[in-house]
């Protein structure tokens, strides 16, 4: 995977996140990492989060809003700024761009236009070397078996890779990655979201701990007032540094559906829903489902898990979730609830304690699919099509 360009997008309006959300994500290589409805906050998530590019709605009032954006200018390295506006004052426009915005897009903004300044801002940035895959767990219900699927994916991908893979607990309250896989962390999650500035490697290496499969765990908080603390751009922060250490970063969660776990959305290569054949968990997929379809994100990360497959399920089949949610099943999970349950209780992944059980061997194969995706064992040598695919193609 090449190198993503990073995005902040600050608005004071969702109408215009929801049209940026729609254009970005359908240009391969983009990221938004943050969301900033308040530009006063803006200089802050820039010191937490590694950004590229940050797009700024200068409307209602663009004057009070570039008075902002100086001090974002003094971050070392500035992130590249481009500003959209309705308006068309000429001494606004030149005010912008002598302050160093490279780009003033009139609104309402033009996908190409918009596609183009990215593709000049991606060529004329230094390569900093490959960025790990993003892969979120998300359950649509207590108890479907995401953060089972979590630890045992990430067991899995640490098997077929040297690089690297780390385990992330999103569940700040309750979480449990730690816990399936029997470690005892020194340091968690909240440490290194208490950091105000971009992490170095050196420190998040230091809070991971390593598990004999080779996964390395990030755990969540110890206690419930640390939760408390963690904001959203410094998860992001963490997240983006731990890409740049790893080949696959695999988060349990998020667990609540709120501005935070929607950046984290829009952040992530691939999304995996875990639902079971159950009318409660198939509604809360739905819910979701809709609001991103409504909210501008990309759905083509969607990838949607059906667990414990096999159980009386009162006669709703796969066909019928894939039918309601109108996406298709990417894979499924046999029940075996005994073999399941003994690995949680001793805390050892399946790959350990029920190498030969179907739902190791299940997961397993899901995770060959996410390291090697269907497209890229079709044709290894196929390159995505675009300046912008060129420029992040593997190479």
């Amino acid at each position: 995977m090449g190198q993503d360009v990073r995005f902040i997008i600050v608005h004071r309006d969702d109408s215009f996140a929801v049209q940026m959300r729609a254009m970005l994500s359908q240009i391969e290589g983009v990221k938004i990492v943050a969301e900033v409805d308040e530009p006063g906050l803006l200089a802050q998530v820039v010191k937490q989060c590694p950004v590229d590019i940050v797009l700024v709605d200068l409307d209602p009032s663009p004057e009070s809003i570039l008075a902002i954006l100086a001090d974002v200018l003094t971050a070392t390295p500035p992130p590249v700024l481009f500003a959209a506006s309705a308006s068309t004052d000429g001494p606004l426009i030149l005010k912008a761009m002598r302050m160093g915005i490279r780009e003033f897009l009139p609104k309402p903004l033009e996908a190409n236009a918009l596609r183009e300044a990215i593709e000049k801002v991606a060529v004329q940035r230094p390569e900093s070397g490959r960025t790990g895959k993003l892969i979120t767990v998300m359950g649509t219900a207590g108890g479907v078996g995401a953060t089972t699927l979590t630890a045992n994916l990430g067991v899995e991908l640490a098997g077929l890779t040297d690089r690297g893979v780390t385990v992330v607990d999103l569940d700040y309250r309750y979480g449990q990655v730690a816990t399936l896989l029997d470690v005892e962390p020194t340091y968690t999650l909240a440490d290194l979201c208490a950091s105000p500035e971009q992490l170095e490697s050196q420190v998040v290496t230091r809070a991971l701990t390593k598990h004999l499969t080779g996964v390395q765990v990030l755990s969540r908080p110890s206690n419930f007032v640390e939760a408390d603390g963690i904001t959203a751009p410094a998860c992001v922060g963490v997240l983006s540094t731990l890409l740049q250490m790893n080949e696959h970063v695999v988060t349990d969660g998020p667990s609540r559906f709120d501005s935070g776990a929607q950046s984290l959305l829009a952040l992530s290569d691939v999304n995996l829903l875990v639902v079971q054949l159950l009318i409660p968990c198939v509604r809360n997929a739905l819910r979701i489902l809709d609001t991103l379809r409504h909210t501008g994100y990309n759905l083509d990360r969607m990838r949607l898990i059906c667990n414990r497959m096999g159980r009386d399920s009162g006669h709703l089949t796969v066909e019928n979730v894939s039918e309601t949610l109108n996406l298709p099943v990417f894979a499924t999970i046999p029940d075996d609830w005994g073999t399941v349950s003994g690995a949680i209780n001793l805390g050892e992944p399946l790959k350990i304690y029920g190498p030969k059980s179907k739902v190791r061997l299940a997961i397993q194969e899901i995770a060959e699919r996410l390291h090697t995706p269907e497209e890229q064992a079709d044709d290894k040598d196929a390159r995505k099509k675009g300046l912008i695919g060129r420029i992040f193609a593997t190479s």
